[in-house]
């Protein structure tokens, strides 16, 4: 298996279930703040969905007023 340095630089990502899991919301709620522009998204090769791992910390830190 071949490492390659952009795999070694990728910010880590969660899954919309991931990040309901740590806002105690479902999934379908971290996706609708993501259409509301309340919360940051990337969309993959694959078309799957997902967050940056730094934002979603930021933001479950800050409190979760600033996504509600």
């Amino acid at each position: 298996m071949t490492i390659r340095k952009r795999d070694l630089d990728a910010e880590p990502l969660l899954t919309p279930a991931e990040v309901a899991d740590l806002f105690k919301v479902h999934p379908l709620t971290v996706t609708r703040w993501a259409n509301q522009g309340r919360i940051g998204s990337i969309r993959t090769l694959g078309g799957h969905t997902r967050y940056k791992r730094a934002e979603v910390l930021r933001l479950l830190r800050a409190g979760t007023r600033e996504v509600n």
